[in-house]
């Protein structure tokens, strides 16, 4: 994960397993996980895992994944839909990809 840029807000270890750790992202939101627990009740088979995070500046983020052994999976491409994205896997397989698609606006609710 360190070759993804996530921030380490906090990790609690259980011997030589992460309990819990807060990963925040540099550009705003962040993401809760933990190691595989087979027993545990929010768990799935490591490599099972699939995620999408909003960046600004791809081409530098899929460098730095590259130049510090990360796995890239697709170099990063200019989608139809005007997000310039890649992919790439963690050390346990878990899948990722980076992109500019910041997502639809949200609907603003209230008076």
């Amino acid at each position: 994960m360190d070759c993804f840029g996530f921030l380490k807000t906090a990790v609690d270890l259980d011997g030589d397993t992460v309990a819990h750790a807060q990963l925040d992202w540099p550009e705003g939101g962040g993401i809760m996980l933990g190691s595989h627990k087979p027993e545990g009740p929010f768990t799935v088979e490591p490599g099972t895992f699939a995620a999408y995070v909003v960046c600004s500046d791809i081409p530098a983020l899929h460098r730095r994944i590259v130049d510090h052994g990360g796995r890239s999976v697709t170099e990063p491409v200019q989608q139809d839909y005007g997000s310039l994205e890649f992919s790439a896997r963690d050390t346990e397989g878990n899948h990722w990809t980076f992109g500019t698609y910041r997502g639809e606006p949200r609907v603003q609710s209230g008076p």
